[in-house]
């Protein structure tokens, strides 16, 4: 929306539902917010963008051909001291200034039913040194390559990766749900849910390809799970072919320490 209409992200305000708004839907889902709500709005801004056109053209006493969009101001193409911005024309829309062939307002509706499943895709590669004394794993080095399609704001995708990156490599290493033998939870808050700290990670390399999709017009991937689902496969396999010369090849994650060290010994006294 920001770059079809040339208002800045800051000016955008984005109103969510809930369930009283909207009774019906098919569940909640990860990694289609871009790809289907951002497609609904992208077809959205650009029949508000064709319908500003038109006011920006009349206002401006040019062809609607000619308008264009630059540094988030409506002009005339080669002219840019004839310009206008979007707040003038949104004022225009509602009031007399506007072409009389153009009904009032400055709205679109549109909705977006994806033709198919798209997927990011992706390749990790972890490393990490182990202590065979204590069986504690330190996570030296990540590397994230990730292919989201084409990426509208790399900030974003960099925070997501981020995060997903430190929960996945939680699941490899730290998060477990205990219970003991009378079946109460024994991790039930963060003084034994064992969590990661920013010291207990590395400073991720990141990377990434652009393969846009063919299955919506902005050609983009759900980026939200891609580093979650790679991460922690990354970390557990690291850790395997780390205790692979002790024959160690299976371990189900969490691979703590007592897990770790438990394995070793036990490889030991064989």
């Amino acid at each position: 929306m920001s770059a079809e209409l040339g208002v800045l992200m800051d000016r955008i305000a984005v109103r969510h539902g809930d369930t009283a708004a909207v009774p019906s839907g098919v569940g909640t889902f990860g990694s289609r917010s871009a790809a289907v709500g951002g497609t609904a709005v992208n077809l959205a801004a650009r029949d508000v963008q064709e319908k500003a056109r038109l006011i920006a053209a009349h206002l401006l006493e040019a062809a609607a051909a000619d308008i264009v969009i630059s540094d988030g101001r409506w002009q005339v193409r080669g002219v840019p001291d004839r310009a206008l911005t979007f707040a003038d024309i949104a004022k225009a829309a509602y009031d007399g200034s506007r072409p009389k062939d153009i009904e009032a307002g400055l709205e679109a509706t549109r909705y977006f039913q994806p033709p198919g499943l798209v997927f990011p895709f992706g390749a990790h590669v972890a490393v990490v040194d182990i202590d065979g004394e204590t069986g504690a794993v330190a996570l030296r080095r990540y590397v994230s390559v990730d292919d989201c399609g084409r990426v509208l704001n790399p900030l974003l995708v960099e925070g997501q990766v981020h995060g997903g990156l430190a929960q996945g490599i939680a699941q490899a290493l730290y998060e477990e749900m205990a219970y003991g033998d009378d079946g109460s939870l024994l991790t039930g808050n963060l003084t034994t849910y064992m969590m990661p700290t920013a010291p207990d990670l590395p400073s991720f390399t990141l990377d990434r390809t652009v393969t846009p999709s063919p299955v919506n017009p902005l050609g983009v991937k759900g980026i939200g799970e891609a580093a979650t689902i790679g991460s922690t496969p990354a970390v557990v396999n690291a850790v395997l072919d780390a205790l692979a010369p002790l024959g160690i090849n299976e371990m189900d994650p969490p691979c703590t320490p007592e897990k770790i060290w438990s394995a070793i010994q036990a490889k030991r006294r064989q």
